[in-house]
């Protein structure tokens, strides 16, 4: 039987495959889907770097991106290689963050779910079930990179 390139996929199925979206209801996804665009990027392109705007969150379809926080003259990479059904770009759905803090870089060839982070915002305001569960996966995701950046 073949097998259906990633990017083919509907993008409901793609929100599924990650960790940080399952649970939602079919209606929740169909929601996001409906602020979400495919990207599409090539090796060793940025995908953002500290002090870009936040405004879009994204989930790694296919491909490898580098991840790497910074602070003064420290560098960590928390979570170092972002795989297949990972996100980042969480700043775009913190209430008060406006600039990225962290830089994200393609290793290899990339497609990304680039999901409206004002949208999204507005989507988990106005329904608060998929809020507390993105903001809970969120405080999972900001929690383990704090955990990392400190152990350098």
């Amino acid at each position: 039987m073949p097998v259906t390139p990633v990017c083919n996929m509907p993008q409901s199925r793609l929100l599924e495959q990650g960790k940080f979206f399952a649970g939602l209801s079919q209606a929740q996804l169909l929601q996001v889907v409906a602020i979400s665009r495919i990207e599409h990027y090539a090796e060793g392109a940025p995908i953002y770097k500290i002090g870009d705007p936040a405004a879009t969150f994204y989930l790694l379809i296919d491909g490898m991106i580098r991840f790497a926080i910074s602070y003064g003259n420290r560098d960590t990479y928390a979570g170092e290689i972002l795989r297949r059904g990972e996100v980042f770009g969480w700043a775009a759905i913190t209430p008060v963050a406006n600039v990225r803090i962290a830089t994200a870089s393609c290793m290899t060839p990339c497609a990304l779910l680039a999901i409206d982070g004002d949208r999204l915002r507005r989507l988990m305001d106005e329904d608060h079930t998929l809020g507390f569960h993105l903001m809970t996966q969120l405080n999972i995701i900001i929690t383990g990179t704090l955990t990392s950046f400190a152990g350098g």
